[in-house]
């Protein structure tokens, strides 16, 4: 910012330097008269430049950004006079000769000279609108992104801590169902669990993590789920088994894998649940696909959040750079993702 603020007033600076200069620059080693280059060309710059940082700092957020436009136009009239006034003040009695000076002797008619006076005043009024209208309208832009990112950020964390509790409620439904079946299968599992829960807690809280630390999380998910199916259920799956380089959102997929043992695994049926996932240069391809036993209308387990909160984080993280869709083929859930990293 304070860089910021030094270009500024080197830059204001040398443009001021620039007109100053203008006479100099424009008259290729001719002579120059220095009474009428100040009466006829400094002052009125100096006016300008009074005008323009008037405006800058003060008229135009304090009326014309306020809806005062009839105090700023007046004000802006009064303080063109003022500049007429005095300057018509400060020839007459400091630069007399001039007029003596001229061919014939004659000076401009006065309303004549008062117009293009005038009209030389509003240029640098209109350049500070301008300026400050585009200034204001940058800030207001970038207000409203950073609040659109507050937000963003916001929802992520709240998606991200909602799925935390989830995941480990339906862990826990899991593991209990295991308890008075297989008491040391349980004890395994928690252990499972708790290393599958310290990567959620002290892994997952950035924007992204390398893809294969995520593989590794699901595949010890998966075997920790397989340790309460039966051997009706048969669970295959494949993943990329070489260092990907691929950065992806945390905690994408788990919920997907969730949803498919607990909606695709039956305790009297036989079942199959398929998990693959493949990478295409920046893309990363996900496919689950399970028989479908719904849940009973009365069974809350896991609250019914996963797929929502996958449809949800992926809207706000990868916006029109995915695909996900899933539907009931032959009494199969099928759940296709598609995500284009960067």
């Amino acid at each position: 910012m304070y860089k910021n603020k030094k270009i500024i007033i080197l830059s204001h600076l040398l443009v001021w330097l620039v007109l100053f200069s203008m006479p100099y620059l424009m008259s290729y080693g001719q002579e120059i008269k220095i009474a009428r280059l100040i009466a006829h060309f400094w002052i009125p710059l100096v006016f300008s430049a009074i005008m323009f940082y008037l405006n800058y700092f003060i008229l135009i957020e304090k009326f014309l950004f306020q809806n005062k436009m009839v105090k700023y136009i007046a004000i802006n009239v009064l303080i063109i006079a003022f500049f007429l006034v005095i300057r018509i003040f400060i020839e007459n009695n400091f630069f007399e000769n001039l007029n003596k000076n001229r061919p014939d002797g004659t000076s401009p008619p006065f309303n004549i000279f008062n117009y293009f006076q005038s009209l030389s005043y509003l240029a640098p009024l209109l350049f500070s609108v301008a300026i400050k209208t585009t200034q204001r309208l940058v800030k207001t832009e970038y207000e409203r992104k950073e609040a659109a990112n507050i937000k963003l950020k916001s929802e992520l964390q709240h998606l991200h801590y909602q799925l935390q509790p989830h995941f480990f409620f339906n862990s826990l439904n899991n593991i209990y169902a295991m308890v008075d079946i297989s008491p040391e299968q349980a004890k395994t599992s928690i252990h499972s669990l708790s290393k599958l829960m310290r990567y959620m807690l002290y892994e997952t809280n950035v924007e992204f993590v390398p893809l294969s630390k995520e593989i590794d999380f699901m595949k010890k998910y998966i075997d920790l789920m397989k340790l309460r199916v039966s051997d009706k259920t048969e669970v295959t799956y494949h993943f990329p088994t070489v260092e990907t380089g691929i950065l992806i959102a945390p905690l994408l997929f788990i919920s997907l894998i969730e949803n498919a043992f607990k909606h695709g695994v039956s305790a009297s049926k036989k079942s199959q649940i398929n998990i693959i996932m493949a990478r295409e240069d920046n893309k990363v391809l996900f496919t689950i696909d399970n028989d479908n036993f719904p849940k009973k209308t009365d069974d809350k387990s896991g609250s019914g959040i996963g797929l929502e909160n996958v449809k949800r984080r992926l809207d706000l993280l990868y916006p029109h750079h995915h695909t996900f869709e899933y539907k009931i083929v032959d009494h199969r859930f099928l759940v296709t993702l598609e995500i284009e990293t960067t």
